[in-house]
């Protein structure tokens, strides 16, 4: 691998732990379509080089090929689903604490929904780690009638047809069985982390 192949590959890694935790939702589709460009153009050239080279082939040339084709494949593939899935869940064990924390917060109500639209968002400070992507900011549904309350930590807000994402804590039965049944349907894109914690797509 060249020195330029590892630089592409430390500016990739970047941009996809940037991706994940920072980069607001509505500047995601671009940075992600400007990424898989730049990529398909680096692949496009390593192959004519490989093929101008196909007499005296040296190993770095197919090397930095594979890596680049790699990385394009990976970015491209699904938005980005793969590392962000890895990115996922390292985010939810280095952050679990601190997410329980906020719950703990949530349910004593020191913390409450303190936008202008009253709309359920509560905007957190941002310190790193990030807690909730795309704003750093959570969703609290509370049901009155029964002292319950649903908080959900964005992971992803969605671009395009795309769905959003979140780590929900909720102590509300019928929110749970609603989750359970969202599991049960589409298991490959929620599941129950652990008690009153599910990791659920939603369309909204």
């Amino acid at each position: 691998m060249t020195r330029k192949t590892a630089i592409m590959v430390i500016i990739w890694l970047i941009f996809t732990f940037a991706d994940y935790f920072y980069l607001p939702y509505f500047i995601q589709p671009f940075s992600w379509l400007l990424v898989c460009i730049i990529l398909l153009i680096l692949t496009v050239r390593q192959v004519i080089k490989l093929i101008k080279e196909k007499k005296n082939i040296k190993v770095n040339r197919i090397i930095n090929l594979s890596v680049t084709l790699i990385l394009f494949v990976l970015t491209f593939y699904n938005f980005n689903k793969i590392p962000n899935l890895i990115i996922e869940k390292i985010d939810w064990y280095i952050s679990y604490n601190k997410r329980n924390q906020i719950v703990k917060d949530v349910m004593s109500e020191k913390l409450k929904p303190n936008t202008p639209m009253n709309n359920g968002i509560c905007k957190l400070s941002f310190d790193f780690p990030i807690i909730s992507n795309g704003g750093n900011d959570i969703w609290i549904c509370q049901n009155k009638a029964e002292g319950t309350k649903t908080i959900k930590f964005w992971i992803s807000r969605g671009f395009f047809e795309s769905p959003q994402t979140y780590f929900i804590f909720t102590n509300d039965n019928e929110t749970q069985k609603q989750y359970e049944e969202q599991i049960k349907a589409k298991p490959d894109y929620n599941w129950k982390l652990e008690k009153n914690w599910y990791r659920i797509m939603e369309r909204d």
